[in-house]
């Protein structure tokens, strides 16, 4: 045996896990199938912007034990997630707040908006949800829904929103403020320098080998390590043998522009059904950037079909039965750890992904 663990993905999972038990006195071997590390927060350097390259990550928790261990290996700006809605000609902001309401309803107080929005759920007549679209109309009215929910919902998904189940929209964030701070946690911001840097030094000491592809390497490694810690696709790992879980994969399309200023926010989302991108990003302001140039990225939501990259688990009631079967299979695995986003079936914020990861090594290490 030549590594304690070999470490299946160089994501930020991966990568504390990788730091923590590299800490502890094991020799770990990380590997990944793409040519860098960091998985989806890689950020790469184009005209001096970083580049989100796996779409927008922002920072943000209210554990200040996460915060303080992430400022180990970076230093936060203060950035605010203040997201901008366009449906037609009409500018919105989000989250849903009285900036918000003011401009779709043209009140000013919050006891204006919250007859408003009483007068729209009766109308609705709704009191039990029995799928997405209900559930919105039973909490905010059409309004709100029509031009703000339904044609980003259906792009993001794929599906109707009368198709989708009510507890994606569980409860909707709406606030009688005027405040655009998309995130209620205490801490926020973009590491200066971008995301990459973090891996980086996380992973400083660790040998690490990219274009590398577990499943091929493991046929000529056998007894490479002692323990694998696996943060792909765990329907993957077992070669579907179950049937494939459902994904949501976004596709990028990313271009230099020969202006200083393009839509004068770091996150613009197209409401409309008609318009095929869900959003773009300038990415230049999540750091501040005062470059001559400028880079932006529509994204473009699509189903997941094997050898596309997996986004967003579709946890419906089908593919959380699914992944149910697999995780008995996983805990029966002997030696094998399955973690992170496509290893747990799970969309993790990336406070909840250096939670779990060193969660896990404590119970391990």
């Amino acid at each position: 045996m030549k590594y304690d663990y070999l470490i299946v993905g160089a994501g930020l999972y991966g990568a504390v896990m990788a730091h923590e038990l590299n800490k502890r006195g094991k020799k770990c071997l990380v590997i990944d199938r793409r040519s860098h590390i960091a998985g989806n927060i890689y950020c790469e350097e184009i005209e001096g912007i970083h580049v989100h390259k796996y779409g927008a990550h922002i920072f943000h928790t209210s554990n200040q034990k996460i915060w303080d261990y992430m400022n180990q290996f970076a230093e936060f700006n203060n950035y605010i997630n203040s997201p901008i809605a366009v449906y037609k000609d009409e500018l919105y902001n989000l989250p849903f707040n009285m900036n918000t309401f003011s401009k779709m309803w043209g009140i000013r107080t919050p006891q204006e908006v919250k007859e408003m929005i009483a007068k729209q759920v009766e109308e609705a007549g709704i009191t039990e949800p029995k799928n997405l679209e209900e559930q919105c109309l039973s909490l905010v009215g059409r309004d709100v829904f029509e031009k703000l929910v339904k044609g980003y919902t259906e792009k993001q998904w794929g599906r109707d929103c009368k198709e989708l189940p009510s507890f994606i929209i569980r409860r909707l964030p709406v606030r009688f403020t005027y405040d655009n701070n998309y995130f209620n946690d205490r801490y926020q911001g973009i590491p200066i320098g971008g995301y990459t840097a973090i891996a980086e030094r996380m992973l400083d000491g660790i040998e690490v080998r990219t274009d590398t592809d577990f499943f091929t390497f493991c046929k000529e490694n056998p007894d490479i390590a002692e323990k694998i810690i696996f943060t792909g696709m765990i329907d993957e790992y077992f070669g579907y043998r179950l049937g494939a879980l459902q994904y949501r994969s976004v596709r990028f399309e990313t271009e230099v522009l020969d202006c200083e200023n393009y839509q004068g926010n770091a996150v613009v989302n197209y409401t409309e059904k008609e318009v095929p991108y869900t959003r773009i990003i300038e990415h230049k302001h999540f750091e501040f950037g005062k470059q001559e140039k400028t880079v932006i990225s529509r994204e473009y939501s699509s189903e997941w079909k094997v050898g596309m990259e997996p986004y967003y688990p579709v946890n419906d009631e089908r593919n959380s039965k699914l992944y149910a079967e697999y995780r008995k299979l996983a805990e029966a695995e002997k030696n094998v750890v399955f973690g992170g986003r496509l290893g747990n079936y799970q969309y993790y914020d990336m406070d909840k992904v250096v939670e779990a990861a060193l969660a896990k090594v404590e119970e391990i290490g």
